[in-house]
Formats: C-alpha cells, structure tokens, sequence
C-alpha cells in the first residue's frame, strides 16, 4: 500500500513513513492511493473473529510489508490488553438502537481505541530505526488524555498538547494536567480548539522546523488514527447482522473534526454494508450544513454542552474532498484555496448529491441534548455523554442504527447532572483525579508562542 497527498505534492511512500510524517509535506493529509475492496466471503470470515483479530485483517493490506504480520499482531494485543471490557468495543442495545461503546480505554473516551494503538507503533517504529519524535498535538477535549496515555514514560518520545484554556470538561484538563511524567507537557492556550489545530499546521508546514524538530502527530490528521478507527466499524456490523453481507446497517456518529465518521466512509469504501452514515453535531454545524447545502463555511465556534464538538474547521474534510471530487489534487488545491481567501467553498450540485447518498447530518441542540439524556435514562436506565446523546437524537425514528458511544458519561459531570439530577458513577481510571496534582503551561493561541515554549522546552530534555 502506498500513501499520496490530498493535494499531490507528496511521491507516493509507503506505511511507516505516512505514520512518521503525519501532516504531509505539501500541508496536505495523506491518504491510501488504491484502498483495497472486499468480497462477502471475506466479510462473512471476518465477523467470526474477536476485536483484535478482526483489527489485524483490516490494517494488513494497509500496513503491507512496513511491519511483520506476527509484530503487528503483537502491537495490537498489547494496544488492547489496556481496555477493561473483553471485547474491547462491545455493541449494546438501547431500545430501537444499537449502541457501539467506545469508551472502555484507559482514558473513558474513543480516541483511546486509535491512540493506544499509535502509541506502541511510535515506539515500536524509533526502537526498530532509530531517532526520536517530538508529537505536537491539538485537542477539543479527548484526544489529549488519550495520546498522553498511548506515550506516556515512553523512550525517544516528547509530547506536547494543546488545549483550549476553560473550554474542556474539568474531568478531560485533569486527564492531562495530572499527567506528570517528565516526557508529557500540556499547553493550555488562550483561544478556541479551532485556533490550537491551526497552530499546528502551521508548525507542521514550517518544513525546516519540523525536521529539525523531528515533529510527529497524533491528531487525526494523522492516517494510522483513521485505520485504527476503522476497526470498529466492522466489529460493529459483525456483532448486529451476523456477518450476513445482505444485511446493511446505519451509523450515528458524533462528529466535530471528521475523523470519526472518515473512518466509516473508508469502512464503507472497503465494501461494509453500509446505508446511511448520519453526521451528528452541536451548534457548530459546519458539516451539517454542508450536507444539506455543499456550502462549507466556517463560523463563530460556540461552547456547548458537548466540547469536544466546539469545532468549525474540520480537518479530515479534506480527506473526504479528496473521495469526492475522485482523487483529483488540482481540484482539492482549487477548493481550499477559495476557502482560505473567501471563507468559504461551495461544491458543485452533483457533488453533493453525491455527499448526500452518503451522510445524513443533524445539528443537535444543548437543549434537545439535555432531553435526550433524560428520555434514554428514564425510558431505559442508562446514562449518555451529552457527545454520544447527539449521536442517538439524530438517529430517532430510524431502523438498523448503531450509535457510536464516544465517551464514558462521567467525564461530562455537569450535562449528565443538569439532564438527570445525578452524576454517572466514575470508571476506575477517573476516580481522584481532582484531588491529583497538576503540571500546565498557559500561553496566548499565537504559532509565536507555542513555537518559543516547544524550543525551551526542548533544550532541557537530555539527548
């Protein structure tokens, strides 16, 4: 399997180095040249197999010859020997519903499921060639706790994550403040989630610093997150239908940054029986509206109920663009330039009806999110995330759907008790951490700033 830039400025290379350069070199995202399609007899073979066996056939023909099929199978089963559920994402039903829980990792969130897995490859990849990473990162809420635990302690590794400063849940800043490790440094910074991926690109397109920097990512941008996620997808179907390949099936996927629901398309691609793909998001609706108008246009970012959905530029938009409009990088350049000079972009209308045989969207409200909190908790008894709550609002009165569960309830104290008048009862992994101590920097949202603050910080690691 070889990678290319959405945008076409980048030789195709192979696994290993599209994992290493996360971001590509011409500020594109790296995408598989020829993703592989499945026949039914394989996908009848694959809903037979547990979690871990089902995530070695999937990332196979993407990994190709980059990593042995026995050490990739190793990196795998200790990615998810850190999960506290047997099969790692198991599927429920909630009423009507399907409900695909996400969130049994060390950190209660899905980022986990990627971003442990990522962590071991990152070692295993500088033990097996040499060098060591320094990963920049931006995060909405979970993707920060998440990558801390997948690097934390680890050899030849320096992590670096930005937050957006009172706009996380108590519970996600003590995830990764309280981590103390001396390779782990968080950056609290003074402006939206928006302004903080912005910063990282901008780092990751100065190509002399990222070298000099040896610069890594673990934002979705880069592509073994959106393999790993993948995964799940499939499980998912297996666990509902049997594996039967007649038998299709809808996801509600809760979305800020397109990664999540990138990851269901490319599943889709492959050949997964797939009906519907339902955008779920909150007041920031960007991708709402672009599905139901093709006009991508980025707005105020609005704090809600549901943070880590505070997003207005979606990274992994780009990767899908890239589907859209058949792999053209010319086209994809000429979009995104308009976006960046007019602040918007408009796809043309066969485009989007081709968006729309794909993905349905529904922006949900802080208010109809408190509802359905308490509709799902008094109707069935069980506790949503207000993330996750989006998901199944916007699945209602439909059939064969599973809901991605995107995070443990406990994480979001404040929704979950303004919905129901109680607070979920707390994983093991998040009990104690507002008695921990913490360890932050806080900065003004300027590429300046965080630039200056990674370089000092830098020069007091030892070599």
């Amino acid at each position: 399997m070889r990678y290319v830039s959405t945008r076409g400025g980048v030789a195709p290379i192979g696994f290993a180095e599209a994992v290493m350069m996360g971001l590509a070199t011409d500020g594109g995202l790296l995408v598989p040249a020829s993703p592989p399609r499945l026949d039914d007899d394989t996908l009848r073979a694959w809903a037979k197999l547990r979690f871990q066996d089902l995530a070695l056939e999937v990332m196979t023909p993407f990994v190709g010859d980059a990593i042995p099929r026995a050490d990739l199978a190793d990196l795998i089963e200790r990615s998810y020997a850190t999960f506290s559920h047997p099969e790692v994402t198991p599927v429920v039903r909630l009423g009507d519903q399907w409900l695909l829980e996400l969130f049994h990792g060390p950190t209660a969130a899905f980022k986990d499921v990627a971003l442990q897995f990522l962590g071991n490859l990152f070692e295993y990849l500088l033990e097996r060639d040499g060098g060591r990473l320094n990963i920049v990162g931006a995060t909405s809420g979970d993707t920060g706790s998440a990558a801390i635990a997948g690097v934390r302690g680890k050899a030849r590794i320096q992590i670096f994550i930005l937050f957006p400063d009172g706009r996380v849940s108590p519970i996600q800043e003590r995830q990764m403040t309280t981590v103390l490790d001396p390779n782990v440094h968080t950056i609290a910074i003074r402006g939206t989630f928006d302004d903080g991926q912005r910063i990282v690109k901008q780092l990751f397109g100065d190509l002399d610093f990222k070298r000099e920097l040896s610069l890594g990512a673990v934002n979705s941008i880069n592509w073994a997150r959106i393999l790993a996620q993948m995964v799940y997808y499939f499980y998912a179907w297996a666990r509902v239908t049997g594996g039967d390949p007649c038998h299709p099936v809808s996801f509600a996927v809760p979305t800020g940054n397109f990664g999540d629901i990138f990851a269901g398309y490319m599943a889709k691609r492959m050949g997964l029986p797939v009906e519907r793909l339902i955008i779920a998001t909150n007041r920031n609706d960007i991708l709402s509206r672009f599905v139901h108008t093709g006009v991508y246009a980025a707005g105020e970012v609005y704090p809600t109920l549901s943070p880590a959905m505070d997003i207005q530029i979606a990274s992994n938009f780009e990767r899908y663009l890239y589907y859209l409009v058949d792999q053209d990088p010319v086209v994809v350049s000429s979009y995104l330039d308009f976006l960046g000079r007019e602040g918007r972009m408009e796809v043309a209308s066969h485009r989007l009806d081709r968006a729309q045989s794909h993905f349905d969207a529904v922006a949900v409200s802080d208010e109809a999110t408190l509802a359905q909190i308490r509709e799902t908790y008094e109707r069935l008894g069980y506790i949503l995330d207000p993330h996750t709550a989006t998901g199944v609002r916007a699945a209602q009165g439909r059939t064969d759907v599973i809901c991605l569960a995107t995070a443990h309830p406990a994480k979001f104290a404040e929704a979950v008790t303004q919905a129901i008048g109680r607070e979920a009862e707390p994983p093991l992994a998040l009990r104690g951490l507002m008695e921990k101590e913490t360890r932050c920097a806080h900065l003004e949202a300027s590429e300046a700033a965080v630039r200056a603050h990674i370089r000092a910080t830098l020069a007091k690691v030892d070599p």
